[in-house]
C-alpha cells in the first residue's frame, strides 16, 4: 500500500488586509496565493505602490505542492526577525502556494528584534487567519488512447474507480484526459496498461517558473 502524502493545504483568495500596532509601528498583514516567482513580484510592486511611504516589506512564501520552494526577505529589518517568523507562520498553518507580507511604518520607538519577530508572527498570524484554507489532492494525469468500440470499456473503468475526466475527444479514435491521486496513480496506470486495445501514457506537465 502506498503511504506517500498525496494532498496539500492551501488559500483560496488573497486576504482581507489586517493591522497590528507596536509602540508606535503600524503592520499590515496581507497573504496571497501565489504559483510562481513572477507572482510573488507582482504583489510586493503593487504593496509598494500601495503603501509608498512605508520603511520596510518584509515578506515569507511557500511554493509546491510537496512544500518543495520557500524564501523568507527580511528587507532591511535585523537578520531573521521579519522573514522567518513570517515563514514559521506558514509552516504552522501548513500551507503552499501562499506568500504572506507585512508592511512595517516605523512609529519611532526600535522594539528589539524580540519585539520585531513577535509582531511579524504575530501579524502574518492574524492573516492567515483571515483566509479560507482548503485541502487539495496531488495528481497524476494521464492520457487514454482508443478506437470508438472501446468506449464503454473505459467509461466503466472510469466510473467504478471514480477517476475525474479532464478532457475528452470521442471520434473514431478517441482520446481521454484523465487525472488520478498520486497514491492510485501506479494502479491505475497498470489497469488501463493491461486492458485490451488500450493506450495509457503519462501527460508531461510544464514545469511551473518558480
Amino acid at each position: 500500500m502506498n503511504t506517500e502524502k498525496d494532498t496539500y493545504k492551501t488559500i483560496l483568495k488573497p486576504s482581507k488586509e489586517v493591522l497590528f500596532k507596536e509602540k508606535g509601528s503600524k503592520f499590515f498583514g496581507y497573504a496571497f496565493p501565489v504559483f510562481s516567482d513572477e507572482n510573488v513580484k507582482e504583489h510586493i510592486e503593487k504593496l509598494k505602490k500601495q503603501h509608498h511611504s512605508a520603511r520596510h516589506f518584509c515578506y515569507a512564501w511557500q511554493l509546491g505542492k510537496s512544500y518543495e520552494h520557500y524564501r523568507a526577505n527580511d528587507d532591511g529589518e535585523p537578520s531573521n526577525s521579519a522573514g522567518m517568523p513570517i515563514y514559521g507562520q506558514l509552516l504552522s498553518f501548513e500551507i503552499t502556494n501562499v506568500l504572506v507580507a507585512v508592511v512595517r511604518y516605523f512609529g519611532g520607538t526600535k522594539l528589539g528584534v524580540g519585539g520585531l519577530i513577535q509582531a511579524y508572527k504575530t501579524t502574518a498570524q492574524m492573516a492567515l487567519e483571515n483566509c479560507k484554507i482548503v485541502e487539495r489532492t496531488i495528481d497524476e494525469t494521464f492520457l487514454l488512447k482508443f478506437e470508438y468500440p472501446e468506449m464503454n470499456t473505459v467509461m466503466r473503468i472510469i466510473k467504478d474507480e471514480d477517476l475525474n475526466l479532464v478532457n475528452q475527444k470521442m471520434e473514431l479514435d478517441c482520446e481521454f484526459e484523465i487525472a488520478v491521486r498520486k497514491k492510485e496513480a501506479d494502479r491505475i496506470f497498470e489497469l488501463f496498461e493491461n486492458t485490451h486495445k488500450i493506450e495509457i501514457t503519462i501527460k508531461q506537465i510544464p514545469n511551473s517558473k518558480i
